[in-house]
């Protein structure tokens, strides 16, 4: 083994054995077509004995394991035969392990002095926070105690998983400090408010402004911002369709019912957002135009087959017309169904290199051709 990669892992026991280690993150995978991504280290503590939880992210899913503190450094080693880079956050400094063809380098760098703790795989630390959380409390999520209240423990598991993602994603990603956010149905605020709350958190200058219909609610979401003091938090009512957007870093549509979806990413597309976010709701637009081929008419006779079909048709050509438009796109699950039957999350983050339009045009006319769709609404607006 290399001495540098060995001491770099002298680094990291060491620091487990004075308590204070932080967190490890191994990336920058040798085979880029890798479809894990990262794994992030942690320390917990599971009954009395000390682990180090693996979180191994992939490319539309997080995968959790926990080992026992020598078990997990051989972890460790394993993974430099596939990954370049690592750093290792500790109490005063950060290291890190860089791994180039002809040498490999280690970085220190002091930083202010950080909180370690440890805690139980039962035990998740949460993103959003409870303590002194004004604007969960003001929207009906926490009593007076900031405890959640009887009934709202899915919801707040709703709101930090989404933060969860939203961090995943804007951490990996250059946004100007400045940045602007479009929340396309905001509804109630809940998770407008949390990623507002999350990017001042996280250093950004927000303007964040959610776009909702129903006057009632506009209305008390921008009482709550002001009680808050959540200068760059604005509530306008106004529809999807007729919202106009000139330039825009991030936008957000969770639930849009139906074609509603579809004018959000058409906004998010036409604005040049770097990142979109949705969530679909309703997907019925092309089940009236619903003619599948025979190879198909077996199975779809059953309605419920059919029903989930379309919707599995209906967000897989949206995720490739926002691949046609130069996004990188992912589908997966938002946080598990026994919380929201309203559970799939489709992400576009704009690239810098071109993706092949016409071979995916050809991809989803080929989709179409097969299921008797004679043109999906989003394609209608681009």
């Amino acid at each position: 083994m290399n001495q540098k990669i060995q001491d770099f892992l002298n680094e990291i026991e060491s620091n487990i054995q004075e308590n204070t280690f932080h967190r490890l993150t191994i990336s920058n995978p040798t085979h880029k077509k890798n479809d894990l991504k990262k794994i992030i280290i942690k320390l917990i503590v599971i009954k009395e004995e000390t682990h180090l939880s693996f979180v191994y992210r992939y490319t539309t899913k997080d995968i959790t394991k926990n080992f026992l503190v020598e078990r997990g450094i051989h972890k460790i080693q394993e993974l430099f035969h596939d990954f370049n880079d690592a750093i290792l956050l500790t109490e005063n400094e950060n290291i890190e392990l860089k791994i180039f063809p002809n040498k490999i380098k280690i970085i220190r760098k002091q930083t202010e002095k950080k909180d370690i703790s440890q805690t139980h795989d039962k035990q998740k630390i949460r993103i959003v926070q409870k303590k002194d959380n004004v604007y969960l409390q003001e929207l009906g999520i926490l009593n007076a105690g900031f405890e959640i209240k009887k009934g709202r423990h899915d919801k707040f598991k709703q709101i930090d998983k989404y933060i969860e993602i939203c961090d995943s994603l804007i951490q990996n990603m250059k946004l100007p400090k400045n940045i602007s956010v479009m929340d396309m149905g905001s509804g109630k605020g809940y998770l407008t408010f949390a990623l507002y709350d999350y990017l001042v958190k996280n250093n950004f200058q927000p303007h964040v402004t959610g776009v909702e219909f129903r006057s009632d609610m506009v209305k008390k979401c921008n009482t709550v911002a002001a009680i808050c003091d959540f200068q760059g938090l604005h509530f306008q009512e106004d529809s999807i369709h007729s919202v106009q957007i000139v330039k825009n870093d991030i936008l957000i549509a969770l639930h849009a019912c139906d074609t509603a979806t579809d004018e959000a990413i058409a906004k998010g597309i036409l604005s040049n957002s770097s990142l979109i976010i949705c969530a679909p709701c309703c997907q019925k637009q092309i089940r009236k135009q619903w003619n599948p081929t025979s190879d198909f008419s077996s199975f779809l006779k059953h309605g419920i087959l059919e029903e989930r079909q379309a919707e599995i048709i209906t967000d897989a050509i949206r995720s490739l017309i926002l691949e046609m438009h130069g996004y990188k796109t992912k589908v997966f699950e938002f946080i598990s169904n026994e919380h929201t039957a309203k559970n799939i999350m489709i992400v576009g983050q704009k690239t810098d290199t071109p993706n092949n339009a016409e071979e995916i045009k050809k991809k989803i006319e080929t989709i179409k051709k097969a299921y008797g769709i004679e043109q999906h609404y989003l394609e209608t607006l681009l």
